[in-house]
């Protein structure tokens, strides 16, 4: 590039600030414009009363291969949970951890009546080869639904049904295993190389580092402006490089601004709104995650272990927050959250009662009349469906008109790895249409 183009950016989650941050260490003048007052997207945190609410249950997975490349992993101050969990049911609780990780949970693993020998002995197979397997061409090849590739290679119905579903459940929203297995076995693959964790300071402090990154390249964010409409200046779609006066017009909240090219980096129906493409995917799967305070006293048994409902009655999992992240809550109290799928319509004081229920069933010698809901997260678009071959039918970030480009994780898969690349990748191909 002779001359330095401007670049703009709409949107400030994840995938527009990595996009952002390539963009600037590519030679642009960049503004990155966010529509709320702080950036982050679905990736946020809310610090209240000495508690801290991340937008949702949402862990960090240390081995995604673009989490280590864009993120300074040492300076969030990683908290890490235990591998496995603890299931519980109307039979009691029971523990199914890692042996590999912690060899004294062998006895308890192996005795957990959700997992038989045989399944042991395939995890582990299926642990080597997939760590064996390049993880960019898992999302290669045969595809089909996530219990239907279990049950294909022998795993029991116990195992599947009392474990990976509700595991499963809240990696990608979906009980019913329905989901690809390409997206199950990118993720088991990430969990058997590497950790599950929050920052200290909540997730939110990952968009956090991402914008100092931006600003500290070189790069302009502003908050509180939203993009209203984005035009390629005359409408085609072919790269030659744009004018200098401006080949993109966007019109904001607080004006018209012209730039060479615009990363769109929202979420995916305002995305399809500004662009126009029909191939981003508008079909979301939901969730509630309702935080409680309780006395820390009140020992759950799970040190720092997803609790897992070997049923599916009640909220899919709860989460000792405080026990993995003690930041999380005030001195004296523990942050638990429960976090049912879909988006039921029942009140804030009603989840919070069913939430009760389950745990007085889990825990039949306790009482739980101190939990108190403290904040409910509803989420009604956390992710993007994904059945089976979804990655056949995603938008490619080069198919809007004109020099327009799509960054979002529902080019690649819904995640932060599939956001975090998807803004490197929209980075690169601004870059390259134009150094043209």
């Amino acid at each position: 590039m002779q001359t330095t183009p401007r670049v703009l950016v709409a949107g400030g989650g994840l995938a527009g600030l990595v996009a952002a941050r390539h963009l600037v260490a590519g030679g642009a003048d960049v503004a990155l414009l966010e529509r709320r007052e702080r950036v982050g997207g679905r990736v946020r945190t809310l610090e209240r009363d000495g508690y801290r609410f991340d937008r949702g249950f949402q862990v960090l997975f240390t081995a995604y291969p673009a989490v280590k490349r864009e993120l300074d992993l040492e300076a969030l101050e990683l908290r890490r949970f235990a591998p496995g969990a603890t299931i519980a049911g109307p039979d009691g609780r029971s523990v199914l951890a890692d042996p590999l990780r912690e060899p004294g949970t062998i006895a308890k693993t192996l005795s957990n009546s959700f997992l038989s020998a045989g399944d042991a002995l395939r995890v582990a197979r299926l642990w080597w080869e997939l760590r064996q397997t390049d993880p960019n061409e898992l999302f290669a090849g045969e595809d089909g639904r996530i219990d239907a590739f279990l049950r294909d290679r022998g795993f029991s119905d116990a195992f599947i049904e009392g474990f990976v579903a509700p595991f499963y459940g809240g990696i990608t929203l979906d009980r019913s295993l329905s989901t690809s297995r390409h997206v199950f076995e990118y993720t088991f693959r990430t969990l058997a190389a590497g950790e599950t964790a929050v920052p200290a300071a909540g997730m939110g402090a990952i968009p956090a580092q991402l914008a100092a990154r931006v600003r500290e390249a070189g790069g302009t964010i502003r908050t509180g402006v939203g993009v209203e409409s984005v035009a390629a200046n005359g409408g085609d779609s072919s790269r030659e490089r744009p004018d200098t006066d401006g080949s993109v017009t966007v019109e904001t909240d607080e004006g018209t601004v012209a730039a060479d090219a615009v990363v769109v980096a929202t979420d995916p129906p305002t995305a399809r709104n500004l662009t126009g493409v029909e191939s981003i995917p508008t079909d979301a799967r939901g969730c509630v995650t309702q935080y409680y305070a309780l006395p820390d006293d009140i020992d759950l048994e799970t040190g720092r272990r997803l609790l897992l409902n070997a049923t599916d009655r009640g909220p899919n999992h709860v989460v000792p927050h405080s026990a993995v992240a003690p930041e999380y809550a005030p001195d004296g109290m523990a942050l638990l959250s429960a976090t049912y799928l879909g988006v039921p319509d029942e009140s804030d004081d009603a989840l919070a009662d069913r939430t009760r229920a389950a745990l007085e069933s889990w825990y039949p010698d306790r009482e739980f009349d101190a939990l108190e809901a403290v904040h409910t997260e509803r989420v009604p678009f956390a992710q993007f469906e994904q059945p089976p071959g979804f990655r056949d039918r995603l938008p490619d970030a080069r198919d809007p008109a004109g020099p327009v480009y799509l960054a979002g994780d529902y080019t690649q898969w819904s995640s932060i790895q599939g956001a975090m690349e998807s803004g490197r990748d929209a980075a690169k191909a601004v870059i390259d249409d134009l150094s043209r």
